[in-house]
């Protein structure tokens, strides 16, 4: 029995070493597979985690962003209540001053100014703090991510500081020439108008565009300043203009600010502020159509009011516009999508490593 059981074996010797080896080899690539696929599992798991936790520190990022935009609209509205004065005016109407009229004209230029200016300002300023917060954000989440290797941090608190004090140019010198262009576009549009003349909401709309227009295209003459301009200085003024004594945080912070600089020239920037812009005034439309509503219930071709009774409302749309507890105006600014998206994009830019590796 056992020599015909050897017999059979050495006539199918080959078979035998073929089948063994084919057996060991689907044994031996079934572990590489599992191995692999356990890789593959491992990594996408990671990935996943890493995104969500990139997705997790975003959204607080945002919060982060809408918070220090409301804690911000008190400082920019007494700067511009500050530069542009009314109050002083109509304290002056109540002792019945002989110059009256050209007093009342003083008020109009200023009372327009003013809210145009807190309509730019607080769509300007809202759409920086997403970039400058989402900028630092980028890189904050990239310094918490290779925190345990040793490296040594991107964006270091004094650079931060640093950086995001720039935000004070748009409440001092840009404050201050948008002031100025603001205020010749205005008073180039209504210094004509009479206080006497009555004024439907179509025609205030009118104004405002006209306004607009020489702001943001200018009038053809030589200062006209792009809107970047009132957000972010020239880069001479900055600290690059300091040709010795940088330190290494210095040479960061320069580097955010023309990172940040490229982002305000961009045409998507353009875009997404202009939107801001638009829905602001429209916003700011839609306050004063409710006086004019007021004052008439037939539809609203039919609602005008003259220029000296649409001052004082002019005037305090102000405190509506820059007001701290989160009103129509500054909750209209915070929802729109185009920003949201824009803000998104900005972060994924600079919380991806091998883009701040160029």
């Amino acid at each position: 029995m056992f020599s015909s059981t050897w017999n059979f074996l050495k006539r199918h010797k080959r078979k035998f070493i073929f089948a063994g080896a084919f057996v060991g080899g689907v044994y031996i690539l079934g572990k590489y597979a599992q191995k692999k696929i356990r890789e593959i599992q491992e990594r996408e798991a990671s990935e996943y985690i890493s995104q969500a936790r990139r997705q997790f520190h975003f959204e607080s990022n945002q919060r982060t962003c809408n918070m220090t935009v409301l804690s911000m609209l008190p400082t920019l509205r007494e700067a511009i209540l500050h530069h542009l004065n009314s109050e002083s005016l109509t304290t002056l109407l109540k002792s019945k001053p002989a110059n009256k009229l050209d007093i009342w004209e003083d008020l109009k230029i200023i009372s327009f100014t003013r809210s145009v200016v807190a309509v730019y300002s607080t769509c300007m300023l809202v759409v920086l703090l997403r970039v400058q917060l989402n900028i630092i954000g980028g890189y904050l989440y990239l310094d918490n991510s290779v925190s345990k290797s040793g490296m040594m941090p991107l964006a270091p608190p004094d650079v931060q500081q640093q950086y995001l004090s720039s935000i004070q140019h748009l409440l001092g010198d840009g404050l201050s020439e948008m002031i100025t262009a603001v205020k010749k576009a205005v008073q180039n549009t209504l210094g004509g108008v009479s206080l006497k003349q009555s004024l439907s909401l179509q025609e205030l709309e009118l104004h405002l565009n006209q306004i607009r227009a020489q702001v943001e295209e200018g009038d053809g003459g030589s200062t006209h300043r792009p809107l970047s301009w009132y957000m972010m200085p020239d880069e001479e003024n900055t600290l690059a203009a300091q040709a010795c004594g940088l330190t290494e945080n210095d040479v960061t912070t320069i580097k955010l600010l023309n990172e940040t600089r490229d982002m305000l020239e961009s045409p998507d920037f353009g875009t997404v502020l202009n939107t801001c812009l638009n829905r602001g005034f429209n916003r700011f439309l839609d306050n004063m159509a409710e006086f004019f509503q007021s004052v008439s219930f037939v539809d609203e071709f039919s609602w005008h009011l003259p220029v000296a009774k649409i001052i004082p409302i002019v005037n305090g749309q102000i405190h509506s516009i820059c007001s701290e507890i989160p009103s129509h105006f500054v909750q209209d600014l915070l929802m729109i999508d185009q920003l949201k998206e824009f803000a998104a994009n900005v972060y994924e830019t600079f919380s991806t490593s091998h883009e701040l590796q160029k």
